[in-house]
């Protein structure tokens, strides 16, 4: 028989803010800056202390590319800021130069637009940068629950070293990476099927100086003295379960601290920096929009994007993002950014990686700081405004359209 405590408690109500940015991580500061530049008094709740979510603590700190493979760059705006602020104090590795320094569209088809960037730095530069905009943010807090009225979310109820209190908008962005606040208000979600592997990326130092090292063993071979018997090392998690994540990081705690040992008997300079201090997962659940955006609709316009991500993965594949992607109707001052967007299990592997978070935090900034329905939005307004910031919304305005798309051709 299972057994219950009854809790009854007055929670304190903050005064309001016109929007709350739930989530620090790229698509959350992503947001939370546009809302900010857009006039919105702003909150951002994060539940680590510091900024930059996997891209930071998670040591993920590859900046995938913002251009198609074939020269043609394909992600703007705050998308664009970002990378350049990453490397503001230094490149650690895949330093674009053909990117950088006025390289030809030939050189620059042979090389990506991404980085390696140093993620203490990042972290550090995305805080500076949000407060100097006037951002409020909220270390160490967690999201408890989300108070509906109707189709609208009235309130968060946040817990953290004050105790509980509760926080008002007349917007919401769901920034989790978890579509934490859709779950919550009882949304739409849908859950990640395939789930994700184990992995524990760290730093090192050694005779070749700090490198990233990046330990992944989804393929590790079963017959190896290391993996014998560690049947966790195969093991696939959702990320949507604490107990679950208290073993994910137990096996990547040991599978790291059994790399360290190896390689500091063949470097006895060999010394760990730092670990991931969060479960590396890369998707787990998302919200179900008005659009759901497949792989497969690679080269398709559509009337209402947001902006366009090429694929990190292989060249010549690109997207526009509709708005659509990132609501639904059914709760209407509620937006999605980043890897918890409306998309198939293919794109979410391309959407989810920083170029995707930033230009889809940036449009749910925006909007946010447009309306409280965005089933209502002016969806040529927030284009307008994502162009003043430097955004190109459609394929022509990366020029893309003259040689590679006829005009009007699969047009949503």
């Amino acid at each position: 028989m299972e057994q219950y405590i009854k809790e009854e408690l007055k929670i304190p109500l903050s005064p309001s803010v016109d929007v709350v940015v739930a989530g620090g991580g790229i698509a959350g500061i992503s947001a939370a800056l546009a809302a900010a530049r857009s006039g919105a008094e702003v909150l951002l709740i994060e539940k680590q202390c510091i900024l930059g979510g996997l891209a930071t603590a998670g040591l993920v700190t590859i900046y995938l590319p913002l251009c198609d493979g074939r020269g043609n760059q394909m992600s703007y705006g705050i998308a664009e800021e970002l990378f350049h602020l990453s490397i503001s104090q230094g490149v650690q590795e895949r330093y674009p130069k053909a990117w950088l320094e006025n390289g030809t569209k030939e050189e620059r088809s042979k090389q990506r637009f991404e980085v390696q960037f140093n993620p203490q730095s990042m972290a550090l530069l995305a805080e500076e940068i949000l407060l100097e905009n006037g951002v409020k943010i909220l270390y160490d807090t967690r999201i408890c629950s989300v108070h509906m009225e109707r189709d609208k979310v009235r309130a968060l109820v946040i817990e953290n070293k004050s105790g509980r209190s509760a926080v008002c908008a007349a917007a919401y962005v769901d920034a989790t990476g978890d579509a934490d606040l859709y779950w919550l208000a009882h949304g739409d979600t849908e859950e990640y099927k395939k789930k994700n592997t184990l992995a524990g990326w760290y730093y090192q130092n050694g005779r070749e100086g700090v490198k990233l090292r990046i330990l992944g063993f989804a393929d590790a071979p079963e017959d190896t003295e290391r993996d014998k018997g560690e049947a966790l090392l195969k093991r696939r998690f959702s990320g949507l379960d604490g107990k679950e994540n208290s073993e994910l990081l137990f096996a990547s705690h040991k599978a790291t601290l059994e790399d360290i040992r190896q390689n500091k008997l063949e470097d006895d300079s060999f010394e760990p920096v730092t670990i991931s201090t969060i479960p590396q997962v890369r998707m787990t659940r998302r919200l179900c929009g008005e659009y759901t955006l497949k792989e497969s609709e690679n080269d398709k316009q559509f009337e209402d994007s947001i902006g366009m991500v090429g694929d990190w993965r292989k060249r010549g594949m690109v997207y526009e993002i509709p708005f659509r992607c990132l609501y639904s109707g059914k709760i209407r001052n509620l937006i999605g950014a980043g890897r918890c967007v409306s998309v198939d299990d293919g794109m979410w592997d391309i959407i989810r990686a920083i170029p995707g978070c930033a230009v889809t935090g940036e449009a749910a900034g925006i909007a946010a700081a447009q309306t409280c329905d965005f089933s209502q939005l002016d969806r040529r307004a927030l284009q307008d405004t994502l162009r003043k910031h430097g955004q190109k919304i459609h394929f022509a305005e990366a020029g893309l359209e003259s040689d590679t798309f006829p005009v009007n051709t699969r047009r949503e």
